[in-house]
């Protein structure tokens, strides 16, 4: 074991320790919450890697159906503990919930960082946005209004906005305390309990955030957190009769199994999927800019988001020197250890991923298309730093019909290709499967709005990238998933319109012509 290892080992257990979840060095962590109780898992124990090193974190135990039935009953039972409370106390206790997380901003960043991989930076953003999600939702609890119907008879007819009841979430690797909180907050503000399984990758800032929250005042068994395989736990989740609706966030072939899964039970879900976005430079960009918001729409957190700006797509005349920056630019970003306050780039999340990422470089310029920077592990990697690393990757010479160009690769890697004109770009941006987001680069407003009117995009950025807040709904078309995430469409995910009739007559109106039967 080196040094590093060790180091990130030491740091995991006094995260843990201090969270609840482990003791000493050695143990074994409770890494699921169920009904206001740390509970270890009961099937096959899953080992964590450090991405940053490739060597082992920790072990735990996959949680199982047994522990996901219980879950589920927590969380029905809380849920109408809750519903029972008026919009106002919701809204009052969540609030007062997620000031329960005031003080540990850190801990949670770094338990973030160690397992995740992810740049300190990065996760001490993300922390805020916890904090942030749950302030939004909890101001929407008691603003559910509903609406009142003109039928042309004598009822008076309102709609109201329902929960589902129990909900289960999945939550992906490489934003596991992001998309917690993103899924979390609308649910419960909707008034639904929760069951939420994070990837068997990076389990516990999921378990941590609940506890925090419930230890603020969330009914006990509101939130509960499963950790374990998707066959396993997730199966057992999806498959749960007492589950009335799904929300999912990760690959496209996991969220059509999902999918399958719940529609079997006819239940609805929300697949928030992949992504191959176009990010359009108009020859009248500020370039500057554009070189500057290519690099965050595809080198932030290392490629694995699902609305990476991996298809950079320039007009012809300025195309050599646009690529050439953009290389240029990419070969300068600091990666490094997820611990060092210096690092803008870590490594990829884990073995699997980086395989396939670098599989796809290699058939790549197998096919043709030139490395211009990148496609290797970087360069200056302090000693021990033998985990995931890729180098910020552009990659040109590219046609439209290569894997790298219609293929989400989820790691540092941009594929850059020329277009002739507007029209050229909007058919290049909407070749491809997915409709997750896009941007445009020009400074000719009417051109900037009639390219982001055309693409096949859920959010379209103009001279800028990555800009989402929770007020604002996400999500996508095709193969990006349906349904949508975060402002009142997201909260509207969570409800059911329940339309009621009472009738206001004088006399009853009776369908059919049916009578009383009295004489």
């Amino acid at each position: 074991m080196n040094a590093l290892d060790t180091q990130a080992q030491q740091a995991l257990h006094r995260l843990l320790a201090q969270f609840g979840l482990s003791l000493e060095p050695g143990d074994t962590p409770c890494s699921n919450w169920i009904d206001g109780n740390l509970v270890a898992g009961q099937g096959d124990s899953i080992a964590l890697t450090n991405p940053a090193t490739g060597g082992d974190l920790v072990s735990y135990r996959d949680a199982g159906a047994d522990l996901l039935d219980q879950a589920v009953a927590a969380a029905a039972r809380a849920q109408l503990e809750w519903m029972a409370l008026t919009a106002s106390e919701r809204g009052r206790c969540m609030n007062a919930a997620v000031r329960r997380l005031e003080g540990h901003e850190e801990d949670l960043a770094q338990l973030e960082s160690v397992v995740a991989g992810k740049p300190i930076r990065d996760c001490r953003g993300e922390v805020g946005k916890v904090r942030e999600m749950f302030e939004y939702y909890a101001g929407w609890c008691d603003k559910q209004h509903g609406e009142v119907i003109p039928v042309p008879t004598s009822h008076l007819n309102y709609v109201r906005h329902v929960p589902f009841g129990v909900v289960g979430q999945i939550t992906p690797w490489n934003a596991p305390m992001f998309t917690c909180a993103w899924q979390l907050a609308p649910a419960i503000a909707a008034g639904n309990g929760v069951v939420l399984k994070p990837s068997e990758l990076t389990p516990f800032s999921s378990v941590v955030i609940a506890r925090l929250l419930e230890c603020g005042g969330l009914p006990k068994g509101l939130i509960n957190i499963v950790n374990g395989l998707g066959p396993t736990t997730g199966a057992a989740l999806t498959g749960h009769d007492g589950i009335s609706k799904l929300v999912f966030v990760g690959s496209p072939d996991s969220g059509r199994l999902i999918a399958e899964a719940g529609a079997r039970r006819l239940v609805s879900s929300v697949l928030e999927l992949g992504g191959k976005s176009a990010n359009i430079v108009f020859d009248d960009a500020r370039l500057d800019d554009a070189v500057a918001g290519a690099q965050a729409a595809i080198f932030a957190a290392a490629g694995q988001s699902c609305v990476a700006g991996s298809r950079l797509l320039i007009q012809r005349d300025i195309f050599d020197a646009v690529v050439e920056r953009v290389g240029r630019a990419a070969s300068q970003i600091v990666v490094g250890l997820p611990a060092d306050e210096a690092t803008r780039m870590g490594p990829l999340q884990n073995a699997r991923q980086y395989q396939r990422v670098t599989a796809m470089i290699e058939r790549a310029r197998a096919a043709g298309a030139r490395v211009v920077t990148g496609g290797q592990r970087p360069e200056g990697l302090p000693p021990g730093a033998d985990g995931y690393y890729l180098a910020p990757t552009v990659i040109a010479d590219v046609d439209a019909s290569m894997e790298i160009a219609c293929e989400e690769v989820f790691g540092p890697v941009v594929v850059a290709m020329p277009f002739d004109d507007e029209a050229d770009a909007v058919r290049l941006a909407n070749a491809t499967r997915f409709g997750l987001a896009g941007a445009v680069w020009t400074q000719d407003p009417a051109r900037a709005h009639r390219v982001a009117g055309q693409l096949r995009a859920g959010t379209v950025w103009i001279n800028s990238y990555k800009a989402i807040n929770v007020m604002s709904p996400f999500g996508g078309f095709r193969d990006s998933g349906f349904g949508r995430s975060s402002g009142l469409d997201g909260l509207r995910e969570y409800t059911v319109p329940q339309s009621v009739w009472v009738e206001t007559g004088v006399e009853a109106s009776v369908a059919m012509g049916y009578g009383s039967g009295a004489d």
